[in-house]
């Protein structure tokens, strides 16, 4: 018997990891895109529309609505880059980096819970494949 697809597996359980972040992030009532976005600033350091992109898997038509509903409820600010006018940069604002900072909490506690017990070298094959995955669907 042939055992079951990898890109199955992982999209069930990407299917199950996004129900869990929103069942546990529900009180800041963002969708899981918006998530993605904050998380992904969450370190303080202001992005590009198109670094973000990257960031997040986004396309940049998705992330602009993304980055306006975020910006309409206060979370991020947009301007310029400095010496680029051209670019798009996008800040967290004081509730943008509190809704930031819970949000990677939570992402921590889910994968402290969910790959605790699981040793190093397992996560780093993991990690592996997922970016095998990922550069090839570049």
């Amino acid at each position: 018997m042939k055992s079951e697809s990898v890109l199955l597996a992982l999209q069930r359980a990407t299917h199950a990891t996004l129900q869990l972040i929103s069942a546990e992030l529900v009180d800041l009532d963002l969708t899981a895109s918006e998530i993605n976005a904050l998380a992904n600033l969450a370190d303080g350091q202001g992005r590009t529309v198109s670094q973000l992109g990257a960031a997040t898997g986004a396309r940049p038509t998705t992330l602009t609505s993304v980055l306006d509903r975020l910006e309409r409820r206060g979370h991020v600010s947009r301007g310029t880059l400095a010496g680029d006018r051209r670019s798009v940069l996008v800040e967290l604002t004081d509730s943008g980096r509190a809704a930031a900072a819970v949000i990677r909490r939570t992402l921590t506690d889910i994968e402290d819970r969910a790959l605790g017990g699981l040793p190093a070298e397992t996560i780093s094959g993991f990690r592996a494949v997922v970016d095998a995955l990922i550069e090839e669907g570049s």
